[in-house]
């Protein structure tokens, strides 16, 4: 079949059904636009295909109207349809944003005061002034025992803190 032929046919097929094609698909979409666009979309995948051209004109129509109905569908469930955004990942390391640094800080901050002075005094020169024990006990004249039974049960009341406000998992 020649070109002007193939495009006769398919203009003709165009006549007796794209009106029909687009009513369904509205129906369906409930959107002037999105049914024209499937309508066209279909037209196109016609043009396509060879053999439907061939084919009783019952059969061609309900092609279209099959293909008319699995656009629809597809389209349906892309994500473009739900207005899904696919955004890029989060550079890794990035230093020029500290918000979650930030956000860290003033939670274990928080928590932090939460507990009695002793054990906040003790976990601080451990954790953020890198003391040992030795020197802790130095500092704040009390028994080396002293120090890591206040290190032991200050850090088991952060931790628990920390689950009360979600932060970690029990």
């Amino acid at each position: 079949m020649s070109g002007a032929q193939k495009e006769a046919a398919l203009q003709a097929l165009h006549d007796r059904h794209a009106a029909e094609l687009w009513r369904f698909a509205l129906r369906l979409t409930h959107d002037r636009q999105a049914a024209e666009d499937a309508v066209q979309d279909v037209l196109l995948r016609a043009w396509n295909d060879p053999g439907l051209i061939d084919r009783e004109d019952a059969a061609a129509r309900a092609w279209l109207f099959t293909a008319t109905r699995n656009v629809i569908i597809d389209r349906w469930r892309s994500a473009a349809s739900r207005h899904e955004l696919q955004t890029p990942d989060p550079p890794a390391g990035d230093q020029s944003d500290n918000t979650s640094v930030v956000l860290d800080r003033w939670l274990i901050a928080e928590a932090l005061s939460s507990l009695s002075a002793e054990h906040r005094s003790v976990i601080s020169a451990a954790y953020f002034e890198g003391r040992s024990v030795a020197d802790i006990a130095t500092r704040f004249r009390i028994p080396e025992g002293t120090v890591k039974s206040r290190l032991h049960y200050g850090l088991r009341m952060l931790k628990l803190v920390l689950q009360e406000k979600g932060v970690t998992r029990p």
